[in-house]
């Protein structure tokens, strides 16, 4: 696609360069840099007139993120750009979408309405939808969203001998009978409480008749991992295998990822929709597929 021009905020290059080759576009650098009061440099390296600017970068950790991608949307545009698409495998502030105490910021709406902005459209990987039916009740930009479910049910088949699925609640039920019957598992879901962003009360289903299994705890996100960490808990108490651990998207804050291997994870996968040390599945044929569709 030779009017494409993909161009990767910092911590996305490999992404970007994966992405880039396979749409067959050309990749161009962006210098961005802080002044030395922190105010932010940002330099498109090429022209980009007459292009569609296709800008990766997956919005965790967002706050720090928004400024230079509304500047690179902003200068890809004064400079001539035919358009400007963004490619966020990570989509940040779904949590609050509601006003659950009196005088709170309904986050989820409003970063929507600021993002849709900024750019012509919007590919993403299996956002948080929770009370939202679909992002297209919040973002006003063109949304594609690609689903992960067949990456993660393959790379169950070639690499778990006799798996079982577990989800973290009866809300994940769906998504994780999904995954499991693509993968050729069963499955069952746990009962989750969650008293704050790290208490979490976890309950095991009952498991007898799968004792012979690999559990392989699966989610969306893994922010501060206490969902599977108290899950892993649980199962190596009642003596099963030591559990995989899948998550699309790996947040990971502080020190989650170092605690869910202590708590008896045989192993962590992620997608690497958020770049890290446990990124096992490629999301890159997702996405080129998602940008074709969009632009075309």
């Amino acid at each position: 696609m030779t009017n494409l021009i993909v161009a990767t905020l910092p911590e996305n290059q490999t992404l970007g360069q994966h992405l880039a080759a396979a749409l067959g576009a050309e990749q161009i650098g962006l210098e961005i840099r802080p002044f030395p009061d922190e105010e932010t440099y940002l330099r498109f390296d090429g022209p980009v007139a007459g292009k569609l600017v296709v800008i990766v970068c997956s919005l965790d950790r967002p706050d720090r993120k928004f400024l230079p991608l509304a500047f690179a949307a902003a200068t890809a545009r004064e400079l001539g750009a035919s358009g400007v698409g963004l490619v966020a495998p990570y989509l940040a502030y779904m949590r609050q979408d509601r006003r659950f105490k009196p005088g709170e910021a309904v986050t989820s709406t409003q970063f929507a309405r600021l993002l849709s902005s900024q750019i012509d459209w919007l590919v993403t990987v299996d956002p948080h939808l929770h009370r939202h039916k679909s992002l297209g009740d919040i973002y006003t930009a063109p949304v594609r969203v690609a689903h992960a479910a067949p990456l993660i049910s393959n790379w169950i088949k070639s690499e778990v001998d006799r798996p079982l699925l577990l989800g973290p609640d009866s809300e994940s039920e769906q998504w994780v009978a999904a995954v499991a019957r693509a993968s050729g598992a069963p499955f069952a879901v746990m009962s989750k409480i969650r008293r704050g962003d790290r208490d979490v009360e976890v309950s095991l289903p009952a498991l007898d008749q799968w004792r012979d299994r690999t559990p392989v705890l699966v989610d969306d996100i893994a922010s501060t991992a206490r969902t599977m960490i108290e899950g892993v808990k649980r199962l190596r108490a009642v003596r099963m295998a030591a559990p995989v651990c899948i998550a699309v998207h790996g947040i990971f804050a502080g020190d989650a990822y170092d605690a869910l291997r202590a708590a008896g994870a045989e192993r962590i996968v992620t997608l690497n929709t958020i770049p890290h040390k446990s990124n096992a599945i490629d999301v890159t044929p997702l996405l080129a597929e998602a940008v074709r569709e969009v632009v075309t």
